[in-house]
């Protein structure tokens, strides 16, 4: 065994084939198949166990209220969007603050850990480098990009500053987010490139294809998927805003919407106003595997996001070899190289959006060229044992130091 690595996050799958987004889940269990033990420290939420091996990786559960059904801070969208809901969930951060901050510390005073891996800057980081200090750890924080640019301010930017320059390692998803960490006042030698990754393995059931092609792509024009969350971010109504415009050209043109969200009733009621009832379907949350083959059975993926500081479902769009049009913005441009891999717009450019989808609609052989492409990169260099890896390789790094200086 290589080490113990004590990880902890404020999103995590509640139970098997939950909604809640899975990379830390992925993570942790491809660092068990390079020989690491992997414990994950997530927040309780009602009907989750407080203990459980989740797909081979132990799982420990704080609860920070009771009873159980009180705690709605985390889950469902995650704590910036369910804060932005209801700004009365704010009354909840102290206990949460408080009830982490005693879970990490109990784990790490009573246990051997090689290091402690936060996911997040705020709180995740800052607390976990305030532990491992008292532990006497290495601590890694990974930064998704929500943490340094969505959550911004004069009293929280200090404290993911101190949460970087008490940390031994920092990992950046993308180089979008590898920049932001620098200029908050990173240590530049500190930050490593370690994007989240796919699965590879995972294939759709191709009679399962062929039943959603049936369903879905009733007229020869092209059928569109986009997924992701339900809220303006991610450019759904830019999306709906350029079907309209498509329609005029491809009047058989058919989306799939997946995901749900705080703001999918808006976004239904704008289908309505343009009059595209008949064009749009909303098939709401759908697990991975249903998710992979409606991608699958997509002519083209269109995701206008205005920003991500990744974006894995563009790379699973690619692993399904399916040709990708996104926005040139944050993470995206990492793996999204234009007339490349995928094609490229600008942000909020709903008339772009359209050309794009027109022109590898009339052009096939543009189509099966950067989506043959973009799965091979998918698969090269984003696969997750690939990504794995890179992770590993710093764990170790940190883990021989500190046995090192022990000696």
């Amino acid at each position: 065994m290589k080490g113990r690595v004590l990880s902890v996050s404020s999103s995590l799958p509640r139970w098997q084939g939950d909604s809640t987004t899975a990379f830390v889940l992925d993570l942790a269990r491809c660092l068990k198949d390079l020989d690491w033990d992997v414990e994950i420290l997530a927040p309780h939420a009602p009907r989750a166990a407080r203990q459980e091996r989740l797909q081979g990786v132990a799982v420990r559960r704080f609860r920070y209220l009771w009873p159980s059904a009180a705690q709605t801070l985390c889950y469902n969208g995650g704590a910036l969007i369910n804060l932005r809901k209801n700004p009365a969930r704010w009354l909840q951060v102290p206990a949460f603050l408080s009830s982490e901050t005693l879970a990490l510390a109990r784990l790490a005073a009573s246990e051997r850990y090689s290091l402690l891996h936060s996911h997040w800057l705020v709180p995740q980081g800052a607390l976990g480098a305030m532990i491992a200090r008292l532990a006497g750890i290495p601590h890694v924080v990974t930064v998704h990009g929500s943490d340094v640019l969505a959550l911004r301010g004069a009293w929280i930017d200090p404290v993911k500053r101190w949460a970087l320059t008490h940390s031994d390692a920092i990992t950046a998803n993308s180089r979008a987010t590898r920049d932001a960490v620098i200029r908050l006042g990173a240590p530049a030698e500190r930050v490593h490139l370690c994007p989240m990754g796919v699965d590879p393995k995972r294939s759709p059931d191709s009679a399962r294809v062929r039943a959603i092609r049936r369903s879905h792509k009733t007229a020869p024009g092209p059928l569109l998927a986009f997924a992701g969350r339900m809220v303006a971010e991610k450019g759904v109504q830019d999306l709906l805003d350029s079907l309209a415009m498509l329609r005029k050209k491809l009047p058989c043109v058919r989306a799939m919407l997946i995901g749900d969200g705080p703001e999918r009733a808006l976004f239904e009621a704008q289908a309505r106003t343009l009059g595209l009832t008949d064009s749009v379907v909303f098939l709401g949350w759908l697990d991975p595997d249903e998710l992979l083959a409606h991608l699958s059975a997509a002519d083209i993926f269109v995701g206008p996001s205005w920003f991500e500081a990744q974006g894995l479902v563009f790379l699973e769009a690619m692993l399904a070899r399916t040709p990708v049009v996104a926005t040139h913005t944050g993470g995206i441009g990492d793996f999204v190289r234009h007339e490349e891999t995928g094609l490229l717009v600008d942000k909020r450019q709903p008339a772009q959006l359209a050309e794009a989808v027109l022109r590898l609609h009339r052009d096939p052989d543009l189509a099966r060229r950067i989506a043959a492409a973009g799965m091979s990169l998918a698969e090269t260099e984003y696969a997750w044992p690939v990504c794995a890896q890179r992770f590993s390789a710093l764990f170790s790094r940190l883990a021989g130091a500190q046995t090192t200086h022990r000696a």
